[in-house]
């Protein structure tokens, strides 16, 4: 038995793991392709045949039934699968949450056949890189391993899927590193070269592959001549200008349907369908089957103005298509639309120098125009080399897609994928996808425990379970000689009773002999492999034989988490606590404390504007904080900091708070963390609210609002103002959500001590927002909490619903038409976590509207 257990072990080994994991997803993702091709195929020949049989009016009524089906699947039961998918996918890579399972695989694999079927004019390539991407993410969840590595594995899906659609496992390695991870790791490399190579043979044998060009190429010669060179340029800045006027032209599409026609998502796909099917009725036949149209365009078999018109109909098309919400991607699309321009310019070239035919143009034309979309430049050369097999490309692809990805990066920053991510208020800087580089780069030494618990190898059993008792370590290292010899756990105590051994036994006689370890040089990736190979959850550092520290999960989440938010100098051992370098006390009220942490001169006076009304309001008294931040490396209580600016900063919260009549308590203190030292003020001062500025604008992915933010409304056990300023006074006109939830009401308490009296006194509404589509809606809530807010305060208090799908949207607009200048939203800290998941709300109100924020954590 404990043969078979180690034989297993080795199979599972994370090198062999990885190869037998990149072997299924290669399998399930190049499968997929096939069955997301067949698939669509067979609706697509239906439909033709039944226009064929029954007239051009089938066409629309078709497209709208597939539409509105597509519609209902995608809002339904995965939101995250309308689009192309690529962004997705790109955003759950750069560690955005974002849902990508097996749910969110078979809703786009039904619904992406089912608009391709219908007649929309999207591509199912994008798609194909979701559903591999999420096979893959649902397989890494099946099989336990490290975030890292499951990000790998998600990864390696995508290029399988995109190597699939397109018979290119080059192409599908090339854009995985090239747009999706930017790592080019030994692990990444093999695992998404097997997968895609495993994915294009499948779909080579199956025949799911979206472009066989051999047909198109079959009675045409390509070639290249310096002659030729002033065309190409040419080529490449029309492909550069009109794919970065195709980038803002879906971004308007998609602004258009949320912000203009505002229908639910059946209704808005279905009646994108029905246009579809109409210009398919309308314009030639050869529109209606994509394959059929693209070796035309390609091999220059039709007038040019043929390709003029399909360039402009499936410009157009594609951009009413994708702007619906549709699953279907812009992939193809854009390689189409890149024929038709390629067709174009060398219609001209042949006409001028009578040396090659237009073939060569339209297949370079296609990399160019795919390259100005999506700005990979070595994908769009490849790709377009791995379904042609010919090397004459190579040369004029080369220039054409640099000169297109400079021009239409000049018009237009950033790929389609990046401009869409922003769109959602989703953007990725460079360090959210580097984090995994520079954990590479830190080492066990720089985030290890120093102040180390240990226990003697000849020490009796008994002291050692009072050595347990006393402390909240679940193992200890044992030493001899200062040098390690074993390790001991919690689960060794229970083994005491079952091997018989005295009280008087040594530690030697139970610990664990010859632990792993690791050097203070080693990686933290190599620690965290050999954490998750062993099942372990600390392991101790060695420097020749002797222990100089030990290393847990902990602290390499601890180490990620600082990475994450940018912060690269907090990366260390665990923070020590904050020392307090300077404090002054003031009378007492017995009422309770506010505190307001103070780090920026230029808000600190409005900052203080707030806390003094809402302390003078509630009789509280104010303690201003400020933290001097100083690197890990050494200890707060010996670090030599200037305490000068921040003691006058705090000294000008003293002055303001006498002139008010408001006692106000001072202090500085010096910590590793911000948010630890602020966590330690309110309980060891016994806050009951804390009041923080907030920027409105979250710079990391994995934040809701910002780092230290987060995790004082996570942890504090009281109540957490956040306010995004805007101006220096207190808001006149105040605008409040309500959910019929405590929260809301929550956010009404805090809102008399922000009221101003006399003349220009304050004004108020209190908004709810419905559903558009629902006529039933109840505003007796709504009313209900008008009526008494405004006999409370005293003032008339106005009850404003609002109709839209987008809370945040429906409040950034009621600011702006409603000449609001404060709105304050209510939340919890479980709110906030779905907020996470689902949109950040309160981010999105401070980020759009032009006006002062508050947002109230209980």
């Amino acid at each position: 038995m404990q043969s078979w257990l180690q034989n297993f072990r080795q199979l599972l080994r994370p090198q062999r793991l990885a190869t037998l994991e990149a072997c299924l997803i290669g399998l399930v993702a190049g499968l997929a392709a096939v069955i997301l091709k067949q698939g669509a195929d067979l609706l697509s020949h239906w439909r033709l045949d039944a226009a064929g049989s029954f007239g051009w009016w089938v066409l629309p009524l078709l497209g709208l039934l597939g539409g509105v089906t597509a519609g209902w699947l995608v809002e339904r039961f995965a939101p995250e699968a309308s689009g192309s998918g690529i962004p997705q996918v790109k955003a759950v890579l750069a560690r955005v949450p974002m849902a990508l399972d097996l749910r969110v695989a078979l809703v786009k694999l039904v619904g992406t056949m089912v608009t391709l079927g219908s007649g929309f004019p999207l591509g199912r390539e994008g798609p194909t890189i979701q559903i591999g991407a999420a096979l893959a993410n649902q397989l890494s969840r099946w099989v336990p391993t490290s975030p890292a590595y499951r990000r790998q594995l998600v990864a390696a899906g995508a290029g399988a899927g995109l190597a699939a659609a397109f018979d290119a496992p080059i192409a599908g390695v090339i854009f995985v590193v090239e747009q999706l991870l930017q790592n080019v790791s030994g692990l990444t490399l093999g695992v998404a070269i097997l997968a895609s190579f495993i994915g294009a043979v499948l779909s080579r044998v199956l025949g799911g592959f979206s472009f066989d060009l051999k047909s198109s190429m079959a009675d045409f010669q390509t070639g290249f001549t310096v002659q030729e060179i002033p065309f190409y340029l040419l080529l490449g800045v029309m492909a550069g200008v009109l794919g970065a006027l195709y980038n803002r032209g879906l971004i308007a599409s998609l602004t258009f349907n949320r912000r203009v026609l505002r229908l639910n998502m059946p209704l808005r796909v279905g009646l994108a369908g029905l246009v579809m099917g109409g210009s398919l009725a309308l314009l030639p036949a050869v529109f209606r089957d994509g394959e059929a149209l693209r070796g035309l365009i390609i091999g220059a078999q039709e007038p040019w103005q043929f390709a003029a018109l399909a360039f402009v109909a499936q410009f157009v098309l594609t951009l009413i298509a994708y702007g619906s919400g549709a699953p279907g991607g812009v992939f193809a699309p854009s390689l189409v639309l890149g024929a038709a321009l390629g067709s174009l310019v060398g219609t001209l070239s042949y006409s001028t120098l009578a040396v090659n035919a237009p073939i060569t143009y339209s297949l370079v034309g296609m990399g160019a125009f795919f390259c100005a979309v999506t700005r990979v430049p070595i994908t769009a050369v490849i790709i377009i080399f791995e379904i042609t097999n010919d090397f004459n490309l190579v040369l004029p692809l080369m220039v054409v897609c640099v000169v297109a990805s400079l021009v239409a990066e000049r018009l237009n920053e950033g790929s389609i994928y990046d401009q869409l991510l922003a769109w959602n208020g989703i953007r990725l800087g460079e360090e959210a996808v580097s984090d995994e580089k520079l954990l590479a780069q830190l080492a066990a030494g720089d985030v290890m425990q120093t102040r180390l618990e240990t226990l003697e190898s000849t020490l009796p059993l008994s002291e050692v379970s009072q050595a347990f008792s006393r402390s909240h370590h679940r193992g200890f290292p044992v030493v001899k000689d200062e040098k390690l010899v074993g390790i001991v756990t919690q689960t060794d105590l229970m083994k005491i009773a079952a091997r018989n051994l005295p009280p008087t036994a040594p530690l030697s006689e139970l610990m664990t002999p010859q632990p792993v370890t690791v050097t203070p040089r080693d990686s933290l990736k190599e620690v965290l492999y050999l954490l998750n190979r062993y099942e372990l959850s600390r392991l101790p550092v060695v420097e020749e034989a002797k222990l100089v520290g030990i290393i847990t999960r902990s602290d390499i989440i601890r180490a990620e988490a600082d990475l994450l938010s940018g912060d690269t100098q907090a990366v260390g051992p665990r923070p020590d606590p904050s020392y307090v370098v300077y404090q002054t006390r003031a009378p007492a009220l017995g009422g309770g404390r506010l505190l307001l942490p103070l780090a920026n001169p230029d808000t600190a006076p409005a900052l203080l504007e707030f806390a003094l009304a809402i302390a003078r309001a509630r009789n509280l008294e104010l303690e201003c904080l400020h933290v001097i931040a100083v690197p890990r490396t050494s200890a707060p209580s010996s670090t030599p900091v200037a305490v000068a600016p921040a003691v006058n900063l705090v000294r000008q919260a003293v002055r303001a708070g006498r002139a008010v009549g408001v006692p106000v308590h001072t202090q500085v203190r010096v910590a590793h963390d911000i948010a630890q030292a602020v966590l330690e003020t309110v309980k060891e001062r016994r806050i009951g609210l804390v009041l923080m500025g907030w920027r409105g604008v979250n710079t990391s992915p994995e934040r809701i609002f910002s780092n230290t933010v987060d995790t004082i409304i996570r942890q504090a056990p009281c109540e957490v103002l956040l306010v995004k300023l805007k101006g220096d006074a207190i808001p006149r006109r105040w605008l409040v959500p309500i959910g019929g939830g405590p929260n809301a009401q929550e956010a009404i308490k805090i809102l008399p001590a922000l009221l101003r009296r006399g003349p220009g006194k304050s004004e108020i509404a209190v908004c709810q927002v419905f559903a558009p589509d629902n006529p039933a809606h109840d505003t007796g809530l709504l009313d209900a909490d008008a009526e008494s807010l405004g006999r409370s305060l005293g003032y008339p208090v106005r009850a404003l619903p609002l109709f839209s799908k987008s809370v945040a949207q429906a409040i950034v607009q009621c600011t702006s038409e409603g000449h609001f200048d404060g709105v304050i939203i209510g939340a919890s800290r479980e709110s906030l976590l779905r907020q996470a998941i689902r949109g950040n709300i309160p981010e999105t109100v401070a980020k759009g509207s032009d006006c002062t924020v508050v947002v109230v954590r209980t």
